[in-house]
Parts: structure tokens; C-alpha cells; sequence
């Protein structure tokens, strides 16, 4: 397998050993604050011009329109011209032109400076290379080829937390992993594919069976192809032909709902499903109800849970239990890590944290 990294400013620089959580906010005043070791601290003392954040590492642009990454340590300064810049909850990558440049734990990295269209998630980074006409994926700070090609570069197929699944130029499906390439088969018409961590979903359609990968295998889960289904981290969820609602983990199969939902997804490590009014979720080996109704808005990350309940406040699932964070109306809500940020209508903020409430 073909690797290639090309070191940014002629090397890999490294700001920070260890990432921490971050909540960005901006406050009633304009300054832009993060909580941090049990204090909200201000990140930056004039106004910023936008930002994107994950679990661990926000990026922003300052007063200047410099773009600058904050991972709970010191704010450092990454470009100072044009640029556009996206973030995943672990890395970050901006973009000038045509290059295509990398933060990833405090190491910078510049990819490629022939970049085209690129996706990025938790733990890689999916790119064209278009001066070698070749689809690369970053992961694990290794830099991979998927394949090479004499004509137009494709994006995969799909594109999951850790894992690709993607058609070489022989039409070929094949699912990269781990830093390894395996081999699916060659079929005529797209496959719909659903990935989330180490695991991805899909109805094959030369064995009639619906399937998954997962550690390194190809493995059938029904024997007949089924209606919809979605991938969180290390399990499956799908409905059959008779709507009934189905979870699939580490060999084990459970049945959530016997009556087709009427709504569902899955994200993380949720399943959220509706159904004759109650909207429940499966979580780590245990179904919470959520509530009676349907929620106006709801948030998913990681395991928890926030939604508008029925008099307009924020209710959310924190540790496996259902809490009442605030009861005024409209307030805004956000998730970091397995954290709940709550904006009030005063731009007061009210974090909670590992059973606890903090004020801003």
C-alpha cells in the first residue's frame, strides 16, 4: 500500500501532547470563553469572526481573520489569509487553494497541495489528489492511497467515523479499515452502504443476505435484505419488512419495537425510535423513554440526549436518566463531549457536566 506525507512547513510541529474537552461559547459581551477544569476562561478578548468546534479542538477566526485552533491549553495561530476550515471532534483541516493542510493533536501536517474535494470525520480525513489522480485517505497519521486512476477521481461511497467504503477503478467495492484494504466484490448498480465505528451496513446483492462488516470480516446478519438501516459505533440498527425495529452488537441481536416507528435514527451511541406517540432510545444495553410526545428539536452525541419538551424547555438523558434542565422557552442547546451547554434568553449560560451545573 502506497503511503505519501508531505510535512508541512518542511516538518510535523507539535503544539499539545494532550487534548482535552472543550464547550465554546460566545458570551453576552462578546468574548469567547470555553469551560475548562471546572471554570468557564476566556479564550479571546475581542470579538471573533466564526468558529466550529468538537469534542476536543475548536477552530475560529479571530478579530484579524486569522484562523487559530484551542485545545484546552494556549490558542495558536494557524493561517492569516483566505481560507476555509472544517473540524471533526478530533481533527481539524483548512484549506487555501489548492492545499490541504492538517491539525491533528497538536501536529500539523500539510497533506497535499493539489487537493480537490475532501470529507472529514472523528479519526480520518478522505481527499483527491489530483495531481496524481489518486483518492488518499489520512488516518492514524498515516496517509494511505485507495486507489489511482487515468480517469476522473471519485469520492467513496461512504464515509464513516474510522472507515471507507469505496469503488476503485475497476468498479471494484472495497472497504478500507484500520489502515487495510478489503476486498467486497465487483456489482453493477451503487449499493447503499451505512457505516458508522468499525462497523458498515448494507443489503448484499449477490448473496440476497443483509450484511455488516466488522472486525476485518464480511458477515451476514438476516437472511433476506432489509428495508432501512443505520450504523452508530460497533452496532447496527435496522427495520425489517414488517417495520419492526431491530439491534445488531457484537453478535447479539435484539428486537427494540415490534410496531414500525414512526420516525428513527441512530448516531454515536443512540438509538432514538417514535412510535404510537412514546419516543424512546436504546442506549448501551438499556431503552429509555424519553417521553409521550414527539420532540419539537432533539440533539445526539455520544450517549446523551437533549430535546424540547413538551412546555419548551430542555430536557435531557445524562448517565442513563432522564433530567429537566431547564424550563424556560427557547432556550438553545448544544452537546460537547457528554456535556449539555443550555443559552438562555438573558445570554446567560448554564453547563452540565458530569452530574453538575455550572453558570456563566
Amino acid at each position: 500500500m502506497n503511503t505519501t506525507a508531505i510535512l508541512f512547513l518542511s516538518g510535523i510541529i507539535s503544539f499539545s501532547a494532550n487534548a482535552q474537552d472543550v464547550t465554546p461559547f460566545i458570551s453576552f459581551n462578546g468574548y469567547f470563553k470555553s469551560f475548562q477544569d471546572g471554570f468557564f476562561r476566556q479564550i479571546e478578548f475581542q470579538p471573533i469572526k466564526s468558529f466550529k468546534a468538537g469534542d476536543d479542538v475548536v477552530a475560529y477566526i479571530d478579530f484579524k481573520g486569522n484562523l487559530r485552533v484551542y485545545d484546552g491549553t494556549n490558542p495558536v495561530d494557524l493561517a492569516n489569509v483566505n481560507l476555509e476550515y472544517e473540524v471533526s471532534d478530533n481533527l481539524l483541516v483548512w484549506k487555501i487553494a489548492n492545499t490541504l493542510n492538517l491539525w491533528d493533536d497538536g501536529e500539523l501536517q500539510t497533506l497535499t497541495y493539489f487537493a480537490d474535494q475532501y470529507e472529514i470525520r472523528d479519526s480520518l480525513v478522505v481527499y483527491q489528489h489530483t495531481r496524481s489522480n489518486s483518492l488518499m485517505v489520512y488516518y492514524n497519521r498515516e496517509n494511505y492511497e485507495l486507489y489511482s486512476t487515468t480517469g476522473s477521481i471519485g469520492m467513496p461511497d461512504f464515509v464513516g467515523e474510522n472507515v471507507v467504503v469505496f469503488r476503485d477503478n475497476g468498479n471494484y467495492y472495497k472497504v478500507f479499515w484500520q489502515g487495510e484494504i478489503y476486498e467486497l466484490d465487483v456489482w453493477h448498480n451503487p449499493i447503499k452502504f451505512s457505516g458508522g465505528t468499525d462497523i458498515v451496513a448494507f443489503n448484499d446483492p449477490i448473496m440476497g443476505t443483509f450484511a455488516i462488516f466488522e472486525n476485518g470480516q464480511f458477515l451476514d446478519v438476516e437472511e433476506f435484505h432489509m428495508s432501512s438501516y443505520q450504523a452508530g459505533r460497533g452496532f447496527i440498527a435496522y427495520t425489517n419488512l414488517n417495520g419492526e425495529l431491530f439491534y445488531y452488537g457484537n453478535g447479539e441481536k435484539i428486537m427494540l419495537t415490534n410496531f414500525a416507528p414512526n420516525f428513527w435514527e441512530v448516531k454515536d451511541d443512540v438509538i432514538l425510535w417514535e412510535e404510537n406517540g412514546i419516543t424512546s432510545v436504546y442506549i448501551q444495553g438499556e431503552t429509555i423513554e424519553l417521553g409521550r410526545y414527539t420532540p419539537k428539536d432533539y440533539l445526539i452525541k455520544n450517549d446523551v440526549v437533549a430535546y424540547r419538551n413538551l412546555t419548551g424547555g430542555v430536557n435531557a438523558i445524562l448517565n442513563g436518566k432522564v433530567k429537566t434542565l431547564t424550563s424556560q422557552q427557547n432556550a438553545q442547546y448544544s452537546i460537547y463531549g457528554s456535556s449539555v451547554l443550555l443559552e438562555l434568553f438573558n445570554r446567560s449560560f448554564i453547563l452540565y457536566r458530569d452530574g453538575r451545573e455550572y453558570r456563566d
